[in-house]
């Protein structure tokens, strides 16, 4: 059984949604428990609250042992100074949650809480894996293949980036494409304003000569904006601000193709026929551009598997979060990376 540390009380919708989250994924995940880790008692009245069929739910999950409340007497609010709250609140629900990883108790974490802070406490409690210089945020993204989806590292954790920790995040993205993601040899490319070698800042001009020195990887070369979604590469590698852009515009863009389509549909009488008759196209179009499914982010370098949601993160997007920590852990992400990482020191000690 894959037990997961939940942070109740992490995200803009806590601890409300993410109770509902997490009976839902206690409930319906196979070989699934769900440590719930907050305040007892902003918990408990959430579970008193839930509609009559979660709380059976619950009470089921409970008495079966897939869900175990764990208390946590402080919490690391979302606007705190990450640093700060990570290090005076001792048992704020991320601590308490990333011990029960590192105790052993937990296989992975999960938090739509403060990124800052979940960093933080990562590698404060857990630790880096040995050899990795900073550990980045992968997110996992849709493009025109719905089966092949796209990994952009660095998203937000090291806004200014040395050319030899994008390598890092090359090698890092390349062992969760491949175990998480189901990629046999994934396409990594390096984020730039040009395809051509000479093309970009200093820091990926440096970047790029390493990168192909990297012997087990598939590296591709540079990558502009517009090849982001064609559906050819695996793996984008940036540094956090750049990341960061990616990530937000993408989920600005989806939206805004919703309200274009809902608002074009409604304008006259055979426009909205022919959206009836469209309505299956739309609905499928609207799941792949739900950013929800994806499941969190994972913060890759880490001696463990952590999962960041989105601050706004409803059930539905705690429920993918906590596949996504199943997923990270039972492929022994943690590992992999460890073993990658070993392997091009290495190899770079023998050239």
């Amino acid at each position: 059984m894959t037990r997961i540390a939940l942070d109740a009380m992490g995200g803009d919708n806590a601890p409300g949604e993410i109770v509902v989250g997490a009976v839902e994924s206690a409930a319906g995940l196979p070989d699934v428990k769900i440590l719930l880790v907050g305040q007892l008692a902003p918990i408990q009245e959430e579970l008193a609250r839930l509609p009559p069929k979660l709380k059976a739910a619950s009470q089921a999950a409970i008495e079966n042992g897939t869900l175990e409340i764990v208390h946590a007497p402080d919490v690391a609010e979302m606007d705190e100074s990450p640093v700060e709250s990570v290090k005076k609140k001792k048992d704020c629900s991320i601590n308490v949650a990333m011990r029960l990883v590192k105790e052993g108790r937990a296989d992975a974490f999960v938090s739509a809480g403060n990124s800052g802070a979940v960093a933080t406490s990562a590698i404060l409690i857990l630790g880096r894996v040995p050899g990795v210089k900073r550990p980045a945020i992968a997110t996992v993204m849709p493009n025109r293949n719905p089966k092949r989806p796209l990994l952009v590292l660095d998203a937000g954790a090291n806004m200014d980036c040395h050319p030899e920790w994008l390598v890092q995040f090359a090698i890092m993205g390349n062992a969760y494409s491949k175990a998480v993601l189901g990629r046999g040899v994934p396409a990594v490319g390096l984020v730039s304003i040009g395809t051509e070698d000479c093309k970009g800042n200093e820091m990926t001009k440096a970047t790029f000569p390493l990168l192909k020195d990297v012997k087990d990887i598939n590296f591709v070369g540079n990558i502009e904006g517009k090849d982001l979604y064609k559906g050819h590469i695996d793996v984008a590698v940036c540094d956090g601000f750049v990341g960061n852009v990616i990530l937000k515009t993408t989920e600005s863009i989806a939206k805004a193709i919703v309200y274009w389509l809902k608002k074009e549909c409604f304008k006259g009488p055979l426009r909205f026929l022919g959206a009836l008759l469209l309505r299956g196209a739309f609905h499928s179009l609207k799941h792949q551009l739900d950013p929800e499914i994806y499941g969190g982010a994972p913060l890759l370098g880490v001696s463990g598997a952590v999962i960041i949601g989105h601050g706004s993160s409803s059930h539905k997007a705690i429920y993918y979060a906590v596949k996504a920590g199943v997923a990270a852990a039972t492929n022994d992400v943690t590992g992999l990376i460890a073993k990658a990482i070993a392997e091009n020191a290495e190899d770079q000690k023998q050239k």
